[in-house]
């Protein structure tokens, strides 16, 4: 028997405490409901971009800003102009080659710091419409570890850098120049601190309500359950001056892996603007995923206000800018997310696919959100077979490729492929279960050959002639029945004695053309009461359902 060692580390569980939330009485938010998107702002070229081995050049910053764009961001955090010469001479790059469309804004991050500011605003000289991002932290943590300063000495920081905004961005005469602010560590910081010195912030700034400031309330780092997070967020908004001059922020990181269910909490707390990446690319586990988030809103019935109708070509132009890749069960976008190997899974997908060609309500498709169509992905990628497939993915892929079996041919087949799926140990695109289709049916060598079969009809029934090879000897048969299925039937009886009975019958074209071939299917029962199905193809829709007659001979009698 295997024992494993637990790391004794693992046990030191005290070293850690619990975030308190702040003491609500009655907390309004749970009974809220979202009915319209948020104001969003893209950070993929500063939070993102910092968070990258190799963080983007100019060019590959202004090909991921042109998707945003094209995606629909009203605002989008440019960079950190103040801290890095290449996000200076980026910021420089969009004002002076005119790349920012009119009704888009750029905004940018600065520290609490009268250099830092000044150059921030050089950066932004000749720019229509421009955020200017302050934070300073406010945690306890922060305040006592690494910048050593008192709650006052925050403060006084905070205002500060908001008097030096006021009075460099004199210099952007002809700028339409908002502020943000972010107690950077809100996630961590005590509620009555962070409403202090954001009242602080807003009474300085002077906001009115055709010129809002942006309040923005980071989890920097998620060390609390989502709702948490709201009650925050509510206590916040409730104790909040001037609220209709304000609008209220979220940023939250994913450290805890609830980045997104702490979002749409803060949202229903009433926050008005959400900040995240493409993806959720951003420091240690990520920032909130703008993408996933997005298409939450829009399975319920909620404009975005982002296009994702092409999600391929923004994933990868996400992946050729960053170098990151999107994990394949990566919800919407990834490459597995509307695909379904479990047989049950499978069959109810394609139940739910047929029903929707005759129904044209709110979409209810067993297992998938959303219709894929809508943001660029195609039904062939729903359902893929491997080991774990039943026969209802089986006769999905065949349908993709052309061929539409009856259901009962379905019990028939998808044994038999399962059978040589799990040999094969991979998975299987609609190509191999067509040729094993064939090999199964429509080429499969037996004890009958077929070498010619002629119908005429006369007034009451169909009489044929035909000649079939049987175990290397010729035999001509003759038969008379309501059809020439039935004649060669009763051919086989007579001649053969063979003791066969059609029990189903389908069939229809490969293709549009007036020159495709037919594709038949047979089922027999024989003389021992079993029944077994036999395909064929042949460019004469008579002769297509003989030959799968053939078919059916052949494989009960290999």
């Amino acid at each position: 028997m295997l024992f494993v060692q637990l790391n004794k580390s693992m046990k030191n569980t005290k070293k850690y405490s619990r975030f308190d939330a702040p003491l609500l009485s009655r907390r309004l938010w749970p009974d809220q409901k979202l009915n319209a998107a948020p104001i969003w702002c893209s950070v993929d070229l500063r939070d993102g971009n910092q968070s990258l081995a190799v963080p983007m050049n100019v060019e590959q910053k202004l090909e991921l800003f042109k998707t945003l764009v094209k995606v629909g961001f009203k605002e989008i955090e440019v960079g950190f102009p103040a801290a890095s010469q290449t996000d200076f001479d980026f910021v420089r790059m969009l004002i002076e080659g005119k790349h920012i469309p009119n009704g888009v804004t750029i905004q940018v991050l600065t520290q609490a710091r009268e250099d830092l500011i000044k150059r921030t605003v050089q950066s932004l000289v000749g720019a229509k419409k421009v955020i200017i991002h302050l934070y300073n932290s406010t945690s306890p943590a922060q305040r006592d570890i690494v910048f050593k300063k008192s709650k006052g000495e925050i403060l006084q920081l905070a205002l500060s850098g908001v008097r030096w905004i006021k009075h460099h961005a004199k210099r952007l005469k002809k700028t339409d120049v908002r502020l943000e602010y972010s107690p950077e560590s809100f996630s961590q910081t005590e509620i009555d601190f962070s409403i202090l010195i954001c009242r602080a912030v807003v009474e300085t700034w002077k906001p009115t309500k055709e010129r809002k400031i942006i309040l923005n309330l980071p989890s920097t780092v998620e060390v609390s359950m989502p709702n948490v997070y709201a009650d925050q967020i509510e206590t916040f908004i409730s104790h909040l001056n001037h609220r209709d001059c304000v609008i209220v922020s979220l940023h939250t990181h994913n450290d805890r892996g609830t980045g997104m269910a702490a979002t749409e909490l803060g949202l229903l707390a009433g926050a008005d603007r959400v900040e995240g990446t493409l993806f959720g690319n951003g420091e240690r586990t990520g920032n909130l995923d703008i993408v996933t988030a997005a298409l939450n809103l829009y399975m319920h019935g909620i404009d975005p206000k982002l296009d994702f109708s092409d999600i391929n070509a923004v994933r990868k132009a996400y992946e050729k800018t960053t170098a990151m890749t999107v994990s394949s069960r990566h919800p919407y976008s990834g490459e597995l997310v509307f695909s379904a190997f479990s047989g049950s899974h499978q069959d109810a997908i394609r139940k739910g696919l047929e029903h929707r060609k005759k129904s044209h309500g709110s979409w209810q498709v067993p297992y998938l959100t959303i219709d894929p169509k809508d943001i660029g992905r195609k039904y062939r990628e729903v359902i893929r077979v491997n080991g774990q497939s039943g026969k209802g993915g089986v006769a999905h892929l065949l349908e993709s490729a052309g061929i539409i079996i009856p259901k009962e041919m379905q019990r028939e087949f998808g044994p038999i492929a399962k059978v040589k799926i799990d040999m094969l140990g991979r998975e299987m695109a609609s190509s191999d279960i067509k040729q094993m289709f064939w090999e199964e049916y429509v080429t499969a060598q037996g004890k009958y050959e077929l070498e010619s079969f002629n119908a005429r009809l006369s007034r009451r029934h169909i009489s044929c002639r035909s000649e079939i090879i049987q175990a290397g000897q010729s035999v001509r048969m003759t038969g008379k029945g309501n059809g020439p299925i039935a004649a060669f039937v009763n051919a086989l009886k007579v001649s053969l004695k063979l003791k066969v009975e059609v029990v189903d019958y389908a069939e229809h074209t490969l293709g549009r053309s007036s020159k495709a071939s037919a594709i038949a299917y047979v089922c027999l029962r024989f003389n021992d009461g079993t029944t077994g199905w036999g395909a064929a193809v042949d460019k004469s829709i008579e002769l297509a359902p003989i030959r799968a007659v053939v078919s059916a001979l052949n494989r009960k009698h290999r």
